[in-house]
């Protein structure tokens, strides 16, 4: 099938997670996406594990981030390999880069310069904190920027200190407004002709994640967030019986509901503390710990049993080998392999997106560095 983005080509000066991400998501829509990367070295991602894992010469990260990619090298303080970027920058569509504020002005590659080159581009800037200000310059790194913008203290209960996402969710939700950018560019400079200049950062991204929790402590006279006493509790600001509870013999997660149905289908006397349907929340903490009693005197089975043909939102809480073992998993084809060459493979996800119900599947593994130098100054005559 024909992908939306085929005929876009992405020009990925980016390293790590949020940039890369972005570009993911455009090479899976059907863009063309060259990563211009440091000769020998390469994207610094190459490197950054997680749990160790490595493919060849690069973590299993890079592969999972910079897959449907093609790899250029160059030297962007070589003057000869800075000529022929710049020369590839005036036939791209687009080009990304997450450096720190004032580096691609040392280049020349800052968007003034760069429209100078291609009138036509769409300039998309990642960074942590904005390009101007006290924090432009500190580290953009997700777990800082969980813990600077507030995150950290949603989830957990009160006796736990703040706690982080167990995933990388700054970098991901701002390579997500990336793209979000960038499409929205696209459509504008197909109006105009005129070249689009797309920021984001990955505080603004966090905070915009939280604008539900954040909106609701704006306009609540600047009352914090009050995590609940009773663990499994699963957000600050909603009432009983929004949580995880134990079961005899798992875990159940119960969602937003009337409580007094489910007190009743499930048996739990609540008459002690539940007056109205304040008390749902006024009183939340003691709720949970009764349904909570009650929860552990039976089976997940059982209980959902009960409660499901109720029409109450419930569900097993499942790891990843429950949940990747069920058929909903497999009939989602949420799984891919890629291809790594040498009769070696790599199991991966693909794009969550259908396009005229077509799953968008890719089986091309992460280039090596400079794997595409020869035939991208050969096509584009790079000299």
């Amino acid at each position: 099938m024909t992908r939306p983005l085929e005929g876009l080509l992405v020009l990925e000066f980016c390293q790590f997670l949020a940039g890369p991400s972005a570009g993911l998501k455009l090479a899976d829509l059907g863009a063309r996406v060259i990563k211009i990367e440091r000769p020998v070295k390469g994207d610094a991602c190459r490197q950054l594990a997680i749990k160790n894992l490595f493919e060849g010469d690069d973590s299993l990260l890079f592969h999972t981030i910079n897959r449907n990619k093609e790899s250029y090298a160059a030297d962007l303080k070589n003057p000869e390999d800075l000529k022929r970027v710049k020369q590839l920058i005036a036939k791209a569509d687009v080009m990304t880069h997450n450096f720190r504020p004032g580096v691609m002005e040392k280049i020349g590659l800052d968007y003034v310069n760069v429209q100078a080159l291609n009138p036509n581009i769409i300039y998309g800037v990642v960074t942590g904190y904005g390009n101007e200000g006290p924090w432009a310059n500190k580290p953009g790194q997700d777990l800082l920027v969980q813990s600077m913008s507030g995150l950290t203290y949603l989830s957990g209960s009160d006796q736990d200190g703040p706690v982080p996402f167990g995933l990388s969710v700054s970098d991901i939700m701002c390579g997500n407004h990336l793209v979000q950018g960038i499409l929205a560019a696209l459509i504008k400079r197909a109006k105009t002709g005129k070249s689009v200049l797309v920021e984001v950062s990955l505080l603004e991204s966090t905070l915009d994640l939280q604008f539900e929790v954040l909106t609701t402590y704006l306009n609540d006279g600047g009352q914090l967030p009050k995590r609940s006493s009773v663990s499994g509790s699963a957000h600050a600001y909603l009432s009983a019986p929004y949580a995880i509870y134990q079961t005899a013999d798992a875990y159940l997660a119960l969602a937003m509901g009337n409580l007094p149905k489910i007190s009743n289908i499930i048996g739990c006397d609540i008459s002690s503390v539940y007056i109205n349907a304040d008390s749902s929340f006024d009183q939340r903490d003691e709720l949970l710990n009764l349904l909570g009693e009650t929860f552990k005197t039976q089976s997940n089975a059982f209980w959902l049993s009960l409660m499901e043909p109720e029409d109450i939102w419930c569900a097993a809480v499942l790891n990843y080998k429950e949940a990747t073992e069920l058929s909903a998993f497999k009939d989602l084809e949420i799984r891919q392999t890629l291809n790594l060459g040498n009769g070696q493979t790599l199991d991966t996800t693909r794009l969550p997106i259908q396009i005229n119900g077509n799953k968008l599947c890719s089986d091309k593994a992460a280039p090596a560095i400079g794997a595409n130098n020869g035939i991208i100054n050969s096509e584009f005559e790079l000299v």
